[in-house]
C-alpha cells in the first residue's frame, strides 16, 4: 500500500537545544492535518499530533519516546499552536537551490525513481539529508523535494518556557532515517511511503 502526503515541512533549531520539526499536510490520507515532531537537548523524542490515528501511522514509522495526542494549528504567518507547543517563524526568499528544485516538473520530482537518483546529491549538499531509505515495520519513504526558503527567525515555547533564539538543527534530530537540512529551513514536499500488506493471504 502506497500512502501520499503532499505539503509542508519546516526544521528548526533553538538555542536552548530543543528541536522542531512541523508537518504541515493540506493532503494526506487523514486529510488535512498537520504534526510536530519534537527532540529536546536530552534526546527525548516528542510527537504531537491531533488524532490517535495519524499519531499511530507517524509512531510506527519512525519511532517516539512519548505521543501526545492534541490539536496541531497551523495559521496564517506560520503560526503554530500545538499543545505545549507555541511556534512562529519567519520564511526567506529561496536560494538557488530552491530555484533548482522549483525547475523540475512536480510530477518528476515527486517520483520515488528520480527521489532514489538525487539521494547521493542530496546528501553530499546537505550532510545528515536523505530522501529515501527504510522506516520502522518494514516501511520505505521517498521525500519528494520540490521547493525550499531558508526560516530566517522564530519564536518558540514550550509550556510558557521560551526555547531561546532561531539556531541551527543541531545535533542532527533522529527521526527515521535522515535529518532535516542543518540550516533551519522550510521544504515544499511530497512524501510517499510504502506499507507492507499485513494481512494473511
Amino acid at each position: 500500500m502506497r500512502l501520499t502526503f503532499d505539503g509542508w515541512i519546516a526544521g528548526i533549531g533553538t538555542a536552548s537545544g530543543t528541536r522542531l520539526v512541523l508537518g504541515h499536510w493540506p493532503r494526506s490520507p487523514f486529510g488535512p492535518v498537520s504534526d510536530v515532531m519534537v527532540e529536546r537537548d536530552d534526546g527525548h523524542r516528542v510527537l504531537l499530533a491531533p488524532t490517535p490515528e495519524l499519531a499511530e501511522f507517524i509512531d510506527a514509522t519512525y519511532g517516539f519516546d512519548e505521543v501526545r495526542i492534541t490539536p496541531v494549528d497551523v495559521g496564517p504567518a506560520w503560526t503554530v499552536a500545538a499543545g505545549p507547543l507555541s511556534l512562529r517563524f519567519d520564511v526567506g526568499r529561496r536560494g538557488g537551490l530552491g530555484w533548482l528544485l522549483r525547475a523540475v516538473p512536480a510530477k518528476v520530482a515527486r517520483h520515488p525513481n528520480w527521489v532514489r537518483l538525487v539521494d547521493l546529491p542530496a546528501r553530499l549538499v546537505m550532510p545528515g539529508v536523505r530522501t529515501h531509505g527504510s522506516a520502522g515495520r518494514g516501511r520505505r519513504e521517498w521525500y519528494g523535494v520540490r521547493d525550499l526558503h531558508p526560516i530566517t527567525g522564530a519564536t518558540a515555547a514550550w509550556e510558557g518556557r521560551d526555547l531561546g533564539p532561531l539556531t541551527g538543527v543541531e545535533p542532527p534530530v533522529r527521526f527515521g532515517f535522515g535529518s532535516t537540512p542543518r540550516h533551519p529551513s522550510l521544504a515544499r514536499i511530497t512524501t510517499t511511503v510504502d506499507v507492507p500488506d499485513t494481512r494473511p493471504p
